[in-house]
């Protein structure tokens, strides 16, 4: 079995356990918080519930982006990771909105201390969700996943979540032990600032996936320089006329037109874009597919001849 399925497999054991992980701790908050009274910890809740559809999302699509190229989809299906990823994005929006709305509406209450029970919850799930994000960063980043990658940083918005809640909690209890009146708020404020957390996170996830999804080519040159390289080391090719590589999540595909010797045959100039094609899919493990239009090349005294023939006033030019 080859590294890239052993990563694949463990790619899926990890979504597996962010929706595992997902239901555990959104049960555990909710009941914690609703038992220490803790507006935070409600909220927190909240999140790691509109986290538990977005594991599933990301299950989904890196199940379906995994499928190979059929008639109706020649490019294949890794645009399913990104929009799991947005997906994943839209329910952190709701979640975002879900909590600020609660902690802002809680201000205009009597605050109600929170047990100190809410605070070790809030401290363990952020310690959990710390955990999983390392793991879903590093390997969504090996495999180039745009889910697992999103879904890691739905994790680190979950620790901020946790760490704001644990906050929040903190200071109302030393309030209350303190008699300070303005502290006790600060369980419903920190449950305000955990929606903003997420809010910002969500936006960022939401538009790097939907660039992707636009078809967003790669223009860096320092990117697109190997592709290049390794094209014009075929043997045959004289020039690059253009190139463009679209990312499709998980893997790209690549639209390459090649300048050729404009006096070889057909079958020819289709020999060496079929090498080309060969060997950059060998080359590049993220390329899926090449693309390889092949154009007439003319070497420069070509061209000047062909235009001293059409101008002889050029002819000495």
């Amino acid at each position: 079995m080859s590294a890239l399925t052993r990563d694949e497999r463990r790619g899926n054991q990890v979504a597996y356990a962010n929706a595992v992980v997902n239901v555990l701790l959104a049960i555990g908050k909710g009941i914690v918080g609703v038992i220490a009274g803790s507006e935070a910890l409600v909220a927190d809740a909240v999140h790691s519930a509109a986290d538990l559809i977005g594991s599933l999302a990301v299950i989904i699509g890196m199940r379906i982006a995994r499928k190979p190229p059929d008639e109706d989809h020649p490019y294949g299906h890794g645009k399913a990771e990104l929009i799991a990823s947005i997906i994943v994005a839209g329910f952190l929006v709701a979640a975002a909105v879900e909590v600020g709305y609660t902690s802002a509406t809680s201000l205009f209450h009597k605050p109600t201390r929170p047990d100190s029970i809410a605070a070790y919850a809030a401290l363990a799930a952020m310690i959990v969700k710390e955990c999983l994000y390392h793991f879903n960063i590093r390997l969504g980043k090996r495999l180039r996943s745009k889910s697992l990658i999103a879904s890691a940083y739905d994790h680190r918005s979950d620790v901020y979540s946790s760490m704001a809640a644990f906050i929040g909690i903190g200071l109302s209890l030393l309030g209350h032990h303190l008699h300070i009146h303005l502290l006790l708020y600060m369980d419903s404020v920190a449950g305000i600032f955990v929606a903003i957390l997420v809010l910002k996170m969500a936006i960022e996830i939401a538009k790097d996936s939907l660039q992707s999804l636009m078809d967003r080519v790669v223009l860096e040159e320092q990117d697109l320089a190997p592709y290049i390289q390794a094209a014009t080391s075929v043997d045959g090719v004289e020039c690059i006329d253009e190139i463009r590589v679209r990312d499709h999540g998980q893997y790209v595909i690549v639209d390459l037109e090649i300048g050729v010797d404009a006096h070889i045959t057909v079958a020819a100039g289709h020999d060496i874009a079929a090498r080309v094609r060969s060997e950059m899919r060998v080359e590049f493990d993220r390329i899926q597919d090449v693309f390889v239009h092949v154009n007439p090349y003319y070497s420069p005294e070509e061209r000047k001849d062909e235009r001293a023939d059409t101008n002889p006033a050029l002819a000495d030019r």
